[in-house]
Parts: structure tokens; sequence; C-alpha cells
């Protein structure tokens, strides 16, 4: 049972799915850190003009004032109201990403398309149709 698990490691691990997994989490962490400094660097500040210099981050429903033996409690929806604002630049990037890539893939998987060079498999798959449409019209036609 152990051999089984180790040997399913090894093969998990050298086919490259840990590796891109752990470049997608380094990549994923960067990212984070961009969007972090993009909302309250370049988009709040601005933001807090308009809204006459009202800090989001600082926002928050007091429910209990603190006092010297108390501690304050208090709900921060400012910060929710930034965590909004990361997570929509956040999809909106990906999407815009994604959305790109897609086009991107579509031209390279259209045989026809000779602006990008269609992978191998795509290729390949395109003769076989190509050859499987030209043997069923011969049977077709020697049926006649």
């Amino acid at each position: 049972m152990i051999k089984g698990f180790i040997q399913e490691f090894k093969n998990f691990a050298v086919k490259g799915n840990m590796i891109d997994m752990a470049i997608g989490i380094i990549i994923g962490a960067s990212f984070n850190a961009v969007v972090n400094v993009l909302v309250k660097k370049i988009l709040m500040p601005p933001l807090s003009l308009v809204t006459d210099g009202v800090q989001f981050a600082n926002k928050k429903w007091v429910l209990r004032e603190g006092t010297e033996l108390v501690e304050e409690v208090a709900i921060g929806y400012g910060e929710l109201i930034e965590v909004f604002i990361d997570f929509t630049i956040v999809a909106l990037t990906i999407f815009v990403l994604l959305k790109g890539i897609n086009k991107f893939k579509s031209k390279a998987e259209n045989p026809e398309n000779t602006e990008v060079e269609t992978p191998k498999n795509i290729a390949l798959l395109s003769n076989i149709e190509k050859l499987l449409i030209e043997q069923n019209e011969l049977l077709r036609s020697e049926n006649k």
C-alpha cells in the first residue's frame, strides 16, 4: 500500500502536475500583491476624493464604544468593500486574460487558419477526419 502511494506520488510529481500547481500558486500570490497595490494605492485614493475623503478601510459600525477596560466592538464593513473591489478586479482581469487565450486557442485549433501554427494533434485529427470522409464517399459510391 505504501509502495503504491509512493509510486503514485512520484508519477504525480514527475508528470508536472505538482510543478504546474506550484507555479500557479506562486504566480497567484504575486498577482494578489499586484491587485492589492492597484486597489489600495491607485483606485482607493481617487475614490476617497470623490467620496469627500472617506477612507473605506476605516469605515465601521461601532456596536460598543471602547473604554479603558473594554475593547471596542465594531463591524468593519469598509474592508469588505475593498475586498469586493479586489475581487472584481481579479475576476475582470482573469476574464479578459482567458478570453484572449481562448481566442488564440480557437485560432490555433482551426486547421484552415494559416496565421497560427496548428498543434500537431489537431492537424492529425483533421487529416484523419478528411480521410474518413473520403473513405465514406468511396464506400457510398461503390454501394450504388
